[in-house]
């Protein structure tokens, strides 16, 4: 769907972005990530074709990109984090100019806006000048624009800003629904939003690709958590023997239960691991309460990505 080769983009003589390259995909869901000023919004303005790279190419569904921009233009979606709305417009005249923008003519175009309207919860609000809308209402005008047709790419920088909760579950939901027929680009601060709906995240720091993954490898780590009882003597110690742990750390000994980080060695399998140390916790006399996997989360993940590519100064 999505075929990006070293993207780059100088401002002036400073780099916002440098050489970032990736592939996404059909109805994936991305997460975009990075602190203010990684790179994102020049990376997504220019797989918009709002934005022209000073180096490397966007390939769309097989299309170039610089050489066909505004039929691919016509067949995405795109909600800028400051998305500009004119006040002096109600929602249907603005809906109507950005469907034909897209070149949605008749009752293609009503259908369209008619989609649109009732996915955003807007129908109530349809006449209304837009200067006179709340800033989640304004917000939901540009969602209702960037999926006007139904794209086959939709790129959603900060879709949440100024949504209430119960809002954001219904941005939530609707994106869902919408990547069974597009790729999805979600670029938020938020990380629970991450979390709820990306399969794989994308990670920029100083303007270069820190991270490329899907969350379900990020997730896991190289440690156990083991809960047992603690009246056979040193756990620890035994436990450290085993030819598949690297470390162990004591997180909690309490009463007659202990709580156990078990770090594995890189050449050590899960399932040999966690059957190894049942074994051994069994055959010492102790009670086995719990072994699980260690789940990161994450924002740790992210700041463990940023860190390794030693901050961010992009733009």
């Amino acid at each position: 769907m999505i075929d990006v080769k070293f993207l780059t983009r100088y401002y002036g003589k400073t780099p916002a972005v440098q050489d970032v390259s990736f592939s996404i995909s059909e109805r994936q869901i991305v997460g975009l990530l990075g602190h203010n000023g990684a790179g994102k919004t020049t990376v997504m303005k220019m797989l918009s074709g709002y934005l022209e790279p000073s180096a490397g190419s966007v390939e769309i569904g097989g299309k170039d990109l610089s050489l066909d921009a505004r039929e691919i233009q016509q067949s995405l979606g795109y909600l800028p984090e400051n998305l500009p709305i004119y006040p002096e417009m109600t929602i249907a005249d603005y809906l109507d100019y950005a469907a034909q923008l897209k070149g949605l003519r008749g009752d293609k175009k009503r259908r369209a806006i008619r989609y649109s309207v009732d996915a955003t919860e807007l129908g109530a609000r349809f006449f209304d000048p837009i200067g006179q809308l709340s800033r989640g209402f304004k917000q939901r005008v540009g969602v209702a624009q960037a999926i006007l047709g139904e794209p086959e790419l939709l790129i959603l920088d900060e879709p949440g800003n100024g949504l209430d909760p119960q809002q954001n579950e219904h941005m939530r939901e609707l994106v869902q629904e919408l990547s069974r027929q597009a790729t999805v680009i979600l670029s938020t601060h938020v990380m629970q939003e991450v979390d709820a709906l990306c399969e794989r995240v994308l990670v920029l720091s100083n303007g270069a690709l820190a991270l490329d993954s899907p969350l379900a490898v990020l997730r896991e780590s190289r440690e156990l958590l083991l809960s047992c009882s603690s009246d056979t003597g040193d756990m620890a110690n035994l436990l450290s023997r085993l030819p598949q742990i690297a470390h162990v750390s004591m997180l909690d000994d309490t009463g007659n239960k202990l709580t156990l980080s078990l770090a594995l060695k890189e050449s050590a399998a899960m399932d040999t691991a966690a059957g190894n140390v049942s074994r051994m916790v069994i055959d010492s006399g102790a009670k086995l309460y719990s072994l699980t996997p260690l789940r990161r989360n994450l924002e740790q993940i992210f700041r463990e990505a940023v860190r390794e590519k030693g901050g961010s100064h992009g733009s």
